[in-house]
């Protein structure tokens, strides 16, 4: 199993897009998760990570420029009876409505589908990491750019390893249209406390190109949450 190092996938890769980190702190004592966003159009890029009751969201930084909410506005992480799910898109509260209704994880994605932006149909990537430590991630996808075919990918791991963690993303690169990303999330080594993990993967992402980046540790005996916020808008 090759392990990657996070910053050099991400100072090789000017647009993964939207990406989602999840895994377990060099310590072994807490589970870590990162989120950022990524925008190539001034809609994309006009936003920031603001805190929730249970989470976070996106919000307009310059509600006067916004032009099309949808798909950019939306509740990136949201925590439900002990898990925290972090998502690409709307698909956290289809997960969060699920969980409170008895359905799984599994079962809530089941009804989603790749978002309806063609010719990118961008995937939807969602995780979610459960109180003992233990994550899930997934992927919702077109195949080879045809609309009217919808793959699921899901990723389970019950055994999280200290200072490892798994990175999926929505795009490849850049390119037009956008190529969504491929494979199983790569494996990649979590290095360091919340504020030094957290600028590692700031500073590694492309100056032009990055927006936000949330960071969480979740400390697994008293499920307590330290959480980072970084916005190019402060």
């Amino acid at each position: 199993m090759e392990i990657f190092d996070l910053s050099a996938l991400l100072r090789a890769n000017s647009y993964p897009g939207r990406g989602i980190v999840l895994g377990r702190s060099a310590d072994d004592k807490s589970a870590v998760i990162a989120y950022f966003i990524m925008g190539r159009s001034e809609n994309s890029r006009n936003r920031v990570f603001t805190e929730t009751e249970d989470g976070i969201r996106t919000e307009a930084f310059d509600p006067s420029k916004m032009v099309d909410p949808s798909l950019i506005i939306y509740h990136p992480v949201r925590v439900w009876n002990g898990a925290t799910i972090v998502t690409n898109g709307d698909q956290t509260d289809t997960v969060r409505d699920a969980l409170a209704a008895g359905r799984s994880y599994i079962e809530a994605l089941r009804t989603r589908q790749f978002e309806p932006d063609g010719p990118n149909y961008t995937p939807r990537i969602s995780g979610i990491v459960e109180p003992d430590g233990a994550y899930e991630l997934s992927i919702l996808k077109s195949f080879d750019g045809d609309p009217a075919c919808n793959k699921r990918f899901f990723f389970e791991y019950d055994a999280p390893r200290a200072g490892i963690g798994h990175f999926i993303h929505t795009y490849m690169g850049d390119g037009s249209p956008l190529p969504s990303f491929e494979g199983e999330p790569e494996t990649v080594r979590i290095e360091g406390d919340l504020n030094t993990f957290a600028d590692q993967v700031w500073t590694s992402l492309n100056e032009d190109n990055k927006v936000s980046l949330y960071v969480s540790f979740i400390d697994l005996e008293t499920g307590a949450a330290s959480t980072v916020i970084r916005n190019k808008h402060c």
